[in-house]
């Protein structure tokens, strides 16, 4: 029998409502291999065993009297992010260490109800701003199935939890693509919702109009499971979509095929400059699907060159705005000075790190008198014709197939001093965010040096069922996602 804490949320649900194991059980197992493990992944900042000992007893006695539930007893990572009452919610960032968040954001208070226990907060880059959790302040984190190697970002520790089985499941957000780049990195399931689907209240913002939360996970199924208890409407949040919100475990059948699907192949997508293995592993992948019933079909986003540039335009000044407010004044670091102008100055030159500085300044220029025409008013005129692509497109594919990254993950500190080349890391998934559309990574291969690698499955909005579909039959029809890290992988 498998061990619990290598158990998916699927296998957990059945063993936990028979009573064949406990949740009590169950996170002891977890905490037995974080300890065992003795930071060399490094997916947590902190972990309140109190505080999760005490929820998994509930669970069990909850159980014991009213049956069981969605969740009940289920460990979840969280990205931190993401304000869990009583917790830390430090964003990975100096300027935020000590502060302790005084309420439960909306996708916490719907995983409270399904009865899942809050399992610690996971590290990630600084505020969300980066692809390899090495923009993080308060912990370095590894990709489990290399351990010098980077697990992706902004959230790597939720995909490295998720990996080396120190969690069994995840909240990551997704800004531009920081869901599925460490997914694929480390070999799990990220799904970017479409956005609106599901709320961030209680999200501390990158980009507003940019960012999603969504689920990492070790299987496609367990993706649906925890989708469909965080998605929904809610009115704390403006940006949230009054829409059904389908079963989308039921609807996963594995007697189904992908016949009469027509998925679409971007070939901006498979541009120069990809790595050949990914290329490889993700062409196999689409010829998996080909076989399953899929018909294949070659089309264009003629505006995808110009995402990357859109995209750090329009995140860099929403950045600007929504981290203005880390001041040293209302709450977090505080650092004294003659005068308020100081004050604010001292605070943000010692609370933040150079990723966020940078970030910021970009964002402050793009939106200044002068120069908000120019940069920031045309790149959301572009925003508007790269969402036409996607419009276009989906009126001839159901979905569409790609890479999620241009290489597997890369070692630690190989892009550090060169931002603009980790920047590109991100060519393949912000156009989904700037058009607001669903995607998801699920393993299709892996490298030589034995790196995963995902295939990236696209939808239009609200289609988030079309490619949890999709992922699903490809994923029952092949066994990378059975492969586990080596802890022995230095």
């Amino acid at each position: 029998m498998k061990s619990l804490h290598t158990q998916t949320i699927e296998e957990l649900r059945s063993s936990l409502s028979e009573g064949a194991s406990s949740s009590v059980e169950l996170v002891e197992q977890l905490f037995d291999v974080i300890e065992q493990d003795a930071g060399r992944v490094g997916a947590y900042i902190s972990l309140n065993r109190e505080q999760i000992h005490r929820e998994a007893l509930q669970a069990d006695e909850q159980r014991a009297q009213h049956g069981s539930n969605s969740l009940l007893g289920i460990p979840i990572s969280i990205k931190d992010l993401i304000n869990v009452k009583g917790n830390p919610c430090t964003c990975s960032s100096e300027i935020l260490k000590g502060y302790i968040s005084p309420y439960d954001a909306t996708v916490i208070t719907k995983l409270r109800e399904a009865g899942a226990v809050m399992f610690g907060r996971v590290n990630m880059d600084e505020f969300a701003m980066g692809s390899s959790t090495e923009n993080a302040a308060l912990g370095t984190t590894s990709n489990p199935w290399h351990l010098d190697h980077v697990p992706g970002g902004s959230s790597g520790g939720s995909a490295a939890s998720v990996a080396a089985d120190h969690a069994i499941a995840s909240l990551g957000s997704d800004t531009g693509g920081s869901i599925r780049q460490p997914a694929a990195f480390c070999g799990c399931v990220g799904l970017k919702p479409t956005y609106g689907r599901v709320s961030r209240y209680g999200l501390t913002a990158f980009a507003s109009s940019l960012d999603q939360i969504g689920p990492i996970t070790k299987t496609v199924r367990d993706a649906a499971l925890l989708l469909e208890v965080i998605s929904g409407f809610d009115p704390k949040d403006a940006t949230s979509l009054d829409a059904p919100v389908p079963d989308y475990s039921a609807g996963l059948d594995q007697s189904k095929s992908l016949k009469g699907m027509k998925l679409g192949l971007p070939r901006e997508y498979f541009m120069n400059g990809i790595d050949p293995e990914v290329e490889q592993a993700v062409r196999a992948a689409v010829g998996k699907c080909r076989s399953l019933g899929a018909e294949i079909v070659d089309v264009s986003l003629p505006h995808t060159n110009y995402a990357i540039s859109v995209y750090y335009i329009i995140a860099t000044a929403e950045a600007s705005a929504n981290l203005a407010r880390f001041d040293g004044i209302r709450y977090g670091l505080r650092e004294e000075g003659a005068n308020p102008a100081e004050l604010y100055a001292k605070t943000r030159a010692a609370g933040l790190g150079p990723e966020a500085k940078r970030r910021i300044i970009l964002g402050t220029y793009v939106l200044s008198s002068g120069y908000y025409d120019a940069y920031y008013k045309r790149a959301q005129q572009v925003q508007e014709l790269i969402k036409e692509d996607f419009k276009k497109v989906f009126k001839k594919c159901d979905a569409l197939l790609a890479p999620v990254t241009p290489t597997p993950a890369y070692r630690r500190g190989e892009k550090t001093h060169d931002p603009l080349k980790m920047y590109l890391d991100d060519i393949l998934t912000t156009s989904v965010n700037l058009a607001g559309n669903c995607a998801l990574s699920v393993p299709c291969g892996f490298s030589e040096a034995g790196l995963p690698i995902g295939l990236q499955v696209i939808g239009d909005h609200l289609r988030e069922q079309t490619i949890l579909d999709i992922a699903y039959q490809y994923e029952q029809n092949t066994d990378w996602h059975l492969r586990k890290p080596e802890s022995s992988h230095e």
